[in-house]
């Protein structure tokens, strides 16, 4: 089995592999003999043989060079292609990383959501604004009627008390007046005693 090196080198030569070292080979060999051709219808024989040759040759180039016209056109297509791959694979990861922002905004909004529900079902636990400042409103309505009372109770409280100190004053000047009394029926009966002792002397 030939090597390695063999097989690439005879790739390199017969280019796709059409046979083009054998051709080459014999139109060599068909250059030799029609040079040491004897006779001209030998000569012509081995012209013709290598017209035929050179036309395969030239053949098999031109193949050759359409296939890599067609190569390279291809590579032109498949760098386009990959272009337009790696364009779409821009745009995906800028679609995804869009689409992440959108998720993120959703659950925000769902997070936010679920806080609204909760405080919603708090506040409705809860009396309206409405009622609220009805509540307020008769609260202080009330708050004012007994702060009235109040008032009403401290003057009545401040007017006893006055009158029960004039009623104490009243008292005590009648208390003196009683001692005073007193002490002066002592004194008229005391006199009267001693005028009685000194008559019956």
């Amino acid at each position: 089995f030939p090597s390695d090196e063999v097989i690439r080198k005879r790739l390199l030569i017969d280019g796709d592999g059409a046979g083009d070292d054998r051709r080459i080979n014999l139109l060599v060999k068909s250059f030799i003999k029609w040079c040491n051709s004897g006779s001209q219808e030998e000569g012509y024989t081995q012209y013709q043989r290598m017209l035929s040759t050179l036309s395969q040759c030239e053949f098999s180039m031109g193949k050759t060079l359409l296939v890599y016209d067609m190569n390279l056109r291809e590579m032109e297509n498949y760098e386009k292609i990959y272009k337009d791959i790696e364009n779409s694979i821009a745009a995906a990861h800028e679609k995804i990383s869009e689409c992440k922002k959108q998720i993120l905004q959703a659950k925000r909004i769902r997070k936010n959501r679920q806080e609204y529900d909760a405080l919603a079902k708090v506040i409705q636990h809860h009396p309206d604004r409405h009622e609220t400042l009805k509540q307020l409103e008769a609260l202080g309505k009330e708050l004012q009627h007994l702060s009235h009372i109040k008032e009403n109770v401290e003057d009545k409280l401040e007017l006893r008390r006055k009158q029960f100190h004039v009623l104490l004053s009243t008292i005590h000047e009648l208390q003196q007046t009683l001692e005073n009394d007193e002490k002066l029926s002592e004194a008229e009966e005391s006199q009267e005693t001693q005028m009685e002792t000194e008559t019956k002397q």
